[in-house]
């Protein structure tokens, strides 16, 4: 069955946004974690099928996101030509734009939706949202309002659990700033050393140890997405911005053109 084909009409202006990037998650992963049951709440806002397997715009956090925030949100892996993005930047003349996709008059998603009257809140992970440098700080200055701690990061054991507090905050100012909210939540657990999350672990990341920081992850998410509702309608979109390879023909980490990398877990979903 295909999937529900969003208007983003329907959604700018009218509902708030969250979006998603679970850090480096293989699509193996997170169709794994799926079927032994081990993410309900990520599962209740999937389809029955389960994740939908699609393509990464870029091999590394950087380039992924860069795509990304310009609209470019993973392909489809399926053949065939694609039912349509969700945004996309005002292009050149001449191109063809689907109708349920809305163009932003900006060079990006975020200054574009905050021109519109979005509060836009960055919650950074990995060390590209951390501002502890020029190059790391150059996607949260995107936004208007950019969190992140050094709790935050995968190398702590209860990085989710901090990002989702930080997440519930900015919930509970929503209504003192009375506007639309376009939430960006960078998750790190799930990009390596993700080891700690695996019990009786040898030191190396794996798969499992993967699926086990994701099962973790989705704890901590379970109380973001119940809380969703209360602030009105969402456009929800979750999906890796890469995979990792563990030994897979040889090949580790990201940044490489490999299978384990380009091929991610997707799901866009209406909330409320």
């Amino acid at each position: 069955m295909a999937p529900q084909v969003i208007d983003a009409h329907d959604v700018v202006g009218h509902r708030n946004i969250l979006l998603v990037t679970l850090d480096s998650l293989r699509y193996d992963s997170a169709r794994t974690a799926w079927e032994q049951g081990r993410t309900p709440n990520l599962a209740a806002l999937l389809p029955t099928t389960g994740w939908e397997e699609r393509h990464a715009a870029g091999t590394f956090t950087w380039p992924a996101h860069q795509a990304i925030f310009a609209g470019f949100f993973p392909k489809p892996a399926a053949p065939g030509r694609p039912a349509g993005r969700l945004f996309e930047c005002r292009p050149p003349q001449g191109k063809e734009i689907r109708p349920t996709t809305y163009v932003i008059d900006d060079a990006n998603l975020v200054t574009g939706l905050a021109d519109l009257g979005y509060r836009t809140v960055c919650i950074g992970g990995v060390d590209y949202f951390a501002h502890r440098t020029p190059l790391g700080s150059v996607f949260p200055q995107m936004f208007t309002e950019a969190h992140w701690r050094p709790e935050f990061g995968s190398t702590h054991r209860d990085s989710t659990a901090h990002q989702i507090a930080q997440a519930l905050d900015v919930l509970d100012a929503r209504a003192t700033h009375g506007r639309k909210l376009f939430m960006f939540l960078n998750v790190s657990a799930t990009h390596v050393p993700h080891h700690h999350h695996l019990l009786g672990s040898d030191g190396h990341d794996s798969v499992e140890s993967q699926v086990a920081a994701l099962a973790d992850a989705d704890t901590h998410l379970g109380k973001l997405i119940d809380r969703l509702p209360d602030a009105g309608g969402w456009l929800v979109v979750i999906c890796a911005d890469h995979g990792d390879a563990y030994g897979d023909d040889g090949f580790h980490g990201h940044g490489i053109a490999h299978p384990s990398v380009l091929t991610v877990p997707y799901t866009e979903i209406l909330v409320g």
